[in-house]
């Protein structure tokens, strides 16, 4: 058995917004539960745009674009470490509307290193999301369930499974390929906590202080007011990871 091992980047390179970086973001019809699991809604009273969209599994209410912290001018890169990330979050007021957090992990307490990395656990790839009413993972239902992306690994190891990664975006804005923090601290060690990677499919631990990911808001809860119908984004990005400067960046794996 391997335990934690980490890499870190220090500084990986700023490149800037081409079309050779950056590709249109896939609503994929059929892929997923997205066109009947979500519910458009409206924040600012204009109905010709959409800010946010109900998730009717969780019961939360996901703000329609993923990259606000970058686009809003609050973080250039839009990375944040986790307590800068948590801070932004909570004080969030979108047309009035406060309350906002991070996604969040069921933490069941045990180590990463005693469970199984490709399928069935909390840890590494094919992870639990949702079973009754019970949500592991609001990340991970978002990108396994609603959206139907599959991860890196199978649930019997095989790496590159066919068909990985973030292949539909549904409708929401400024997508990243990169990882985003929960608001869950890792309960084995308060100094890490859980993220989940949108790139690849994987949820793991990362230290809360000197790693750096984006966040998107999300509302318990339905807010706003209700729209007829989901539409697709007529101009949305999937951000590459060409496009965004990450300095100090540790991301932790787990490895059985």
């Amino acid at each position: 058995m391997h335990f934690h091992h980490r890499w870190a980047v220090t500084a990986i390179f700023v490149v800037a917004l081409s079309a050779s970086t950056i590709a249109p973001a896939a609503s994929v019809s059929g892929q997923g539960t997205w066109e009947t699991t979500l519910q458009a809604r409206d924040f600012d009273g204009n109905t010709a745009t959409i800010e946010g969209y109900y998730d009717t599994v969780l019961g939360i209410t996901w703000l329609a674009n993923a990259g606000y912290a970058q686009t809003s001018g609050y973080a250039t890169y839009g990375v944040m470490n986790w307590y800068d990330a948590t801070t932004w979050t909570a004080n969030l007021n979108i047309s009035g509307i406060t309350g906002w957090r991070l996604p969040r992990v069921y933490d069941t307490g045990v180590p990463c290193t005693l469970l199984n990395r490709y399928g069935g656990g909390m840890c590494e790839f094919n992870v639990l999301t949702t079973s009754g009413s019970t949500v592991y993972s609001e990340l991970a239902s978002m990108y396994y369930d609603t959206l139907g992306n599959k991860a890196l690994y199978d649930s019997s190891g095989n790496s590159p499974q066919q068909g990985w990664g973030l292949t539909n975006t549904g409708p929401f804005l400024y997508v990243s390929t990169m990882p985003y923090w929960t608001d869950t601290s890792y309960a084995p060690n308060l100094l890490d906590a859980w993220m989940f990677d949108l790139g690849d499919g994987q949820q793991a631990m990362s230290a809360k202080l000197y790693s750096n990911y984006f966040s998107w808001a999300v509302h318990s809860g339905d807010v706003g007011v209700a729209v007829s119908s989901v539409p697709v984004p007529a101009a949305a990005w999937l951000f590459g990871s060409g496009l965004i400067g990450l300095f100090g960046m540790a991301k932790r794996k787990v490895h059985v």
